[in-house]
């Protein structure tokens, strides 16, 4: 015959389950902030690819685009703390925004000057999200119109 269990030891089991769930909530929470971290850490330097490979990159974004009838697509997403002012100066498009600029960022819009500019096409750096009512992200879109 089984035993009920008593009110505290139903408490204990439930105390102990919900320890466990916490416990993996953080876990998973603490991975989620490395994993970003690490891509934090990884965009705010030089990429090391060479024009080559990214002009190659591009073509083929750029081709899928065209394909589908867009005369522009975003090619790049990162948080304004990647600039120096945290993306103000592009926010408000002020002159000089590009000199915040840092890491792949800048490694970007340095590409479309040499690469992309001289072929017709034209690079915009835009705040695209704005999280409780605060400048987010930013996006970084090319077009050909």
């Amino acid at each position: 015959m089984s035993t009920l269990p008593t009110a505290k030891e139903l408490q204990a089991q439930i105390a102990q389950a919900e320890g466990a769930k916490a416990s993996a909530a953080l876990k998973a929470q603490a991975a989620a902030e490395a994993e970003h971290q690490a891509f934090l850490d990884r965009i705010s330097k030089p990429s090391g690819l060479t024009d080559d490979q990214v002009l190659e990159k591009a073509s083929h974004i750029i081709a899928r685009a065209a394909s589908n009838g867009l005369t522009s697509v975003q090619v790049f997403r990162f948080p304004n703390h990647l600039c120096a002012d945290n993306g103000r100066m592009i926010d408000q498009a002020e002159e000089g925004w590009e000199k915040t600029l840092t890491g792949i960022p800048r490694e970007l819009y340095d590409f479309w000057g040499r690469q992309l500019k001289p072929r017709g096409y034209h690079i915009k750096y835009e705040v695209i999200d704005r999280p409780n009512g605060i400048r987010g992200d930013i996006g970084v879109f090319l077009s050909w119109s």
